[in-house]
């Protein structure tokens, strides 16, 4: 969802996504770890076998890391220009929009945060939100209000975002008057959720009601000998660097899991 990292420990100035991707699996390869590339189409829990569209694997457990995906807006332009100014992540791309004017959208206390880390960066964030009030906390609003490089545009919402190989601007509805206009901008954060890739597990493991796998401090689920971890389990950050802390923990578990059983 991003061309570079700048946010994992050891690469000053970061390191482009799929550079860091090729170094962890030559790494994982070099220990004789077989990566197979197949779709995962059903997950058996109770009897640990995953079949794909190649194979059935069996196995003494499962780590489960499917992780999640941003909703979108599904207007023009957003996926096009996914990784070239639109963002679903503030804390990872922040930096790369230093003195940029950016929009982000959203009206809970997610958007709030990442809108006050955001102008830590750019020179303006323009708040924009489908409804007259934000959803955000009292505290968090306050914060926003009282914040200069902070200016809202409320009762609107995007039509469409505008760039030729990045973000421009992006074009937005007066919901009140239904006038548009244009917004002239570097990048655009979108901030209204996320959606775990969990349909492999539905009803099978125990979800929160907003689909992610409820998981313990041992990365165990609610089926034994079934483990998640990174952004497919619920959890507060949404980072590589604690996601590889999961698997971690996660393969860990997973290996005294299989001690223990034997």
């Amino acid at each position: 969802m991003t061309e570079v990292i700048e946010n994992f420990p050891g690469f000053p100035g970061g390191i482009e996504t799929i550079e860091l991707i090729k170094r962890m699996q030559e790494q994982v390869a070099a220990l004789g770890v077989n990566i197979a590339s197949e779709e995962a189409i059903e997950i058996d829990c109770k009897f640990k076998t995953v079949k794909t569209n190649a194979a059935t694997h069996s196995a003494g457990a499962i780590i489960i890391a499917t992780g999640a995906h941003p909703r979108k807006i599904g207007v023009p332009g957003e996926d096009e220009l996914t990784g070239r100014g639109v963002s679903y992540c503030a804390t990872c791309d922040a930096p790369l929009y230093r003195n940029k004017d950016i929009v982000i959208v959203g009206g809970g206390n997610a958007m709030a945060e990442e809108a006050l880390y955001l102008t830590r960066f750019a020179k303006s964030v323009n708040i924009i939100h489908r409804r007259e009030q934000l959803r955000a906390s009292p505290i968090l609003q306050e914060k926003l209000k009282k914040n200069k490089k902070i200016k809202f545009t409320l009762s609107s919402i995007i039509m469409e975002i505008n760039g030729s190989s990045r973000v421009e601007s992006v074009k937005i509805k007066d919901l009140n008057t239904t006038q548009e206009k244009n917004i002239q901008c570097d990048g655009i954060f979108i901030y209204i959720g996320y959606l775990p890739d969990t349909i492999l597990v539905k009803d099978k493991l125990k979800l929160d009601g907003n689909g992610f796998i409820i998981s313990g401090d041992d990365l165990s689920t609610s089926e034994e000998g079934i483990f998640a971890c990174g952004d497919c389990r619920n959890k507060t950050l949404y980072q590589v660097i604690n996601a590889c802390g999961d698997g971690a923990v996660a393969a860990d578990s997973e290996y005294k899991y299989l001690a223990n059983r034997d």
